[in-house]
């Protein structure tokens, strides 16, 4: 722990929408931190939202954050193409790292990271945030006690509101390792299996400019388990009424299924009907409580010496997953893991 006090020095790099909610966590939620440093490309919004926390430091270069001995732990909330260079520089600086998904788009340079980290001796999380909410953790406590007897079907639903600026389709990696990632993450937890199948299709039915810069925007992906359970995910980049969110769990003494909250528990009821209200918005609505959970398991993980609830492997298996998939649509048949 750094030498000012007995709490975890940290310092964050990127503070766009992901850093600052997870800035108002350390700063506002989780006691046993101290938020030393915000490292941003944009100096006077990093300033900003330092002058907000009372956060000491700012800087816009991530090497004089790692540098400062105070600083214990890192979280890394930069552009996906920086998390390998940032997180391999704060392992080599001796900081436990919390890194937000995906690791890379390249599995040479996952496997390279996981290894700087394993040499290093730090603790790397990855930022899988659904394992912490509340409903799924639920059904996946029911399947590990197998209060649904044995597991034969997943189903996972996740659609979101609105399609991303197209700029960002373009460098997303496409919506398999931008947004499937979290399902297949989520299908790998709430199983506690691996996929070892994968069978992809899917259209542009939103926006024909997705399909412009070579992506799709609805797709249903069936997953075939080691252990013979049978998964379906459905995506889609719009659903006119909220973010939705829903898994289910069919075994051979039952079922388990995690809905989606909605954003009141008020009722209209009159002459044309009775109207409920929508699911939450998007992702920062829904998931608040999951993202401030996730973070105070790392800290945890750092405090009793032990591993991260979501490692490095966690953080590799949905990039394979999401490359099976795409080579799946493109050639229109299932596709092994094992192929990739």
């Amino acid at each position: 722990m750094n030498n000012k006090s007995s709490k975890i020095g940290v310092g964050v790099i990127g503070a766009g929408r992901i850093g600052k909610l997870h800035i108002e966590h350390l700063a506002q939620n989780i006691s046993e931190v101290e938020l030393l440093s915000i490292c941003s490309l944009n100096r006077p919004g990093a300033e900003s939202i330092a002058e907000q926390y009372n956060v000491p430091m700012v800087t816009t270069d991530y090497n004089t954050l790692l540098a400062d001995p105070q600083i214990d732990a890192v979280l890394v909330t930069s552009s996906t193409d920086t998390h390998v260079e940032i997180s391999q520089a704060a392992a080599k600086a001796g900081k436990h790292i919390f890194c937000e998904k995906p690791i890379a788009f390249d599995l040479e340079q996952i496997d390279e990271t996981l290894a700087i980290v394993e040499q290093a001796g730090v603790k790397f999380q990855i930022g899988f945030n659904r394992r912490f909410d509340a409903s799924f953790k639920r059904v996946r406590e029911a399947v590990a006690a197998g209060e649904i007897g044995e597991p034969h079907i997943m189903r996972i639903t996740s659609r979101d509101p609105a399609p991303p600026p197209i700029e960002y389709v373009k460098v997303s990696g496409g919506i398999f390792l931008d947004m499937t990632i979290h399902d297949f993450d989520m299908a790998r937890y709430l199983i506690g299996d691996e996929v070892v199948e994968v069978y992809a299709a899917g259209g542009v039915r939103v926006d024909p400019k997705i399909g412009e810069a070579g992506d799709i925007d609805t797709t249903v992906i069936t997953l075939q388990f080691e252990n013979g359970v049978i998964g379906t995910i459905d995506n889609s980049r719009e659903a006119v009424y909220g973010y939705d969110q829903r898994v289910e769990v069919f075994g051979s003494k039952g079922m388990v299924t995690a809905a989606n909250p909605p954003t009141d528990t008020v009722t209209f009821s009159g002459s044309e009907g009775t109207r409920a209200a929508s699911p939450p918005y998007f992702f920062v609505e829904r998931y608040k409580p999951a993202f401030l959970s996730e973070l105070q398991a790392f800290f945890t993980c750092i405090q009793e010496d032990t591993a991260p609830p979501v490692t490095g492997a966690d953080g590799r298996a949905p990039v394979v997953i999401g490359f099976a998939a795409l080579k799946s649509l493109r050639e229109n048949r299932p596709v092994l893991l094992s192929e990739i």
